[in-house]
């Protein structure tokens, strides 16, 4: 998908640098002194009470077609006009989707903000209301009544914006569920921007909407929406992430990651040892990082920790605290026994190939025995606002055959982690991680041994994968088409 941006001589593929200056603490806070009348933030974003009501209709009923019964009766088949009211649709309409189990407890107070500043039909709860739903049956309404010849619909969809109002992974669910739209041609896809409530925010930090949820909120949240109206467009690359494991093998995927049938593993790349049976495929999307190891177990335990004891986890400042707490009961920081094998590092259980920029033959990239966590990260933050890929000397890109990291350049930057002493060092930015490889593509096989399972995550949805000693199992990465994320217009 084509970038847009407001300054149209400039090169289409936006360059975003991650900003962290004393000004973009002050923005965060809402602290920043810049009036946004309510009302005429109304009408920028509030829908016309007919389509607000055919949207939500369709959703319910799940049916594209049940919001035809809203349309005014000025409104024919025959293409009479609507009364002038009617159909004026407004300058940037646009849909909210609210996570109340993000952060902290700002869930319940923040919708309603949100309600009264847009309307009720335009905010979403996503535990009642899930992307997939908006997508297939609120935004098909409008693209089924503008395909009668109602115009006020149509440029309605054509302006759409969307916000989320959660974490990294609240986003990344949003942002696959309209990825769906560019697969079935139904364009445009609505760019997104963010209103922070998870712990990290690194796509939030990324692309400028803050790294936490602001101190003057009520305020900041009207400063954000208006200034989605009129933000710059830049592209995000999209991963797709396919597992291909043996039938015999269970285990609880996140959400993140389907069923599919359709996904094949690249045929050019050469298996050497022949599966005996036949592998279960499940597929998944993620922008900001993927990872294998011990930072992924000690996220595993966490969440889980966090689900059987939910009154623990009363802001992003208490689950630091949790998460720190618990990384040092994993072994991440301390080797009870180092000749216990499951306390190796990855190149035990990992072989990594990848495809190189402008390149179509996979490689072999050796995994240094001290790496105990592989990392491939998209973006330029991670783990809350950190640059562990360091900013790197040109003479030094060039001896490794590197490039300038960019959201949007389809190279992924693959990084290791040693213990939990480097993985502070790193997150500290005092030195920067082991850096392994820039890849197109990666293929991950795991072939367990005398380890009975590995760790991986996704955009922060960790998951246990059980490995057998006798079959592999595969994880491929590629790149699909770029999507777009709204930014900051400055």
């Amino acid at each position: 998908m084509e970038s847009l941006t407001t300054n149209g001589g400039e090169d289409s593929s936006t360059r975003i640098a991650a900003r962290s200056s004393m000004i973009e603490s002050l923005k965060g806070c809402g602290l920043t002194g810049i009036h946004v009348d309510k009302e005429e933030l109304r009408k920028k974003l509030q829908m016309p009470q007919y389509l607000r009501f055919a949207m939500r209709d369709s959703i319910r009923l799940q049916d594209p077609a049940a919001g035809e019964s809203r349309l005014p009766a000025a409104n024919s088949l025959s293409g009479s006009a609507f009364a002038p009211e009617i159909n004026e649709p407004p300058e940037s309409p646009m849909v909210v989707f609210i996570n109340p189990r993000s952060g902290g407890r700002h869930g319940r107070l923040l919708k309603e903000r949100l309600q009264m500043l847009i309307s009720e039909e335009q905010v979403f709860d996503l535990t009642d209301v899930k992307p997939h739903e908006f997508v297939k049956y609120g935004l098909k309404c409008l693209e089924l009544l503008a395909a009668i010849g109602d115009a006020c619909a149509k440029e309605t969809r054509d302006k759409m914006r969307v916000m989320v109002a959660g974490g990294d992974g609240t986003v990344g669910w949003v942002l696959g569920c309209l990825l769906e739209l560019e697969k079935q041609g139904r364009l445009p896809v609505p760019p997104v921007g963010v209103i922070p409530l998870g712990t990290g925010n690194d796509l939030s930090r990324t692309f400028g909407w803050g790294g936490s949820f602001p101190f003057a909120w009520k305020s900041a949240i009207k400063r954000s929406l208006d200034r989605a109206t009129t933000g710059r467009v830049c592209k995000l690359d999209s991963w797709n992430v396919l597992l291909s494991a043996p039938n015999s093998i269970n285990v609880e995927l996140p959400h993140c990651m389907r069923p599919t049938e359709d996904g094949a593993l690249d045929e050019s790349f050469e298996i050497k040892e022949a599966s005996s049976e036949k592998a279960s495929c499940h597929g998944g999307v993620f922008y900001n990082y993927f990872s294998i190891g011990m930072d992924a177990q000690v996220a595993y335990g966490f969440h889980h920790l966090r689900n059987e004891k939910p009154y623990l986890a009363q802001g992003p400042i208490a689950n630091k605290l949790i998460y720190s707490g618990y990384s040092c009961g994993q072994g991440w920081f301390f080797t009870p026994c180092s000749s216990d094998p499951g306390l190796r590092g990855l190149k035990n259980i990992l072989r990594m190939h990848v495809k190189k920029v402008n390149c179509s033959d996979w490689e072999q990239v050796l995994i240094p025995s001290s790496v105990r966590s592989l990392v491939a990260l998209n973006l330029n933050n991670y783990g809350s606002g950190r640059h562990p890929w360091g900013n790197l000397t040109p003479e030094y890109m060039e001896k490794r055959g590197f490039v300038e990291a960019q959201v949007d350049d389809g190279l992924l930057e693959v990084f290791g982690l040693k213990q939990g002493w480097h993985a502070s060092l790193v997150m500290g930015e005092l030195i920067s991680a082991k850096h392994i490889v820039q890849a197109a593509a990666i293929r991950f096989e795991l072939r367990g041994g005398e380890w009975k399972n590995a760790f991986l995550q996704m955009d922060g949805e960790p998951w246990k994968q059980p490995m057998s000693d006798e079959f592999s199992t595969f994880v491929e990465i590629k790149r699909v088409p770029s999507q777009s994320l709204m930014i900051n217009g400055e």
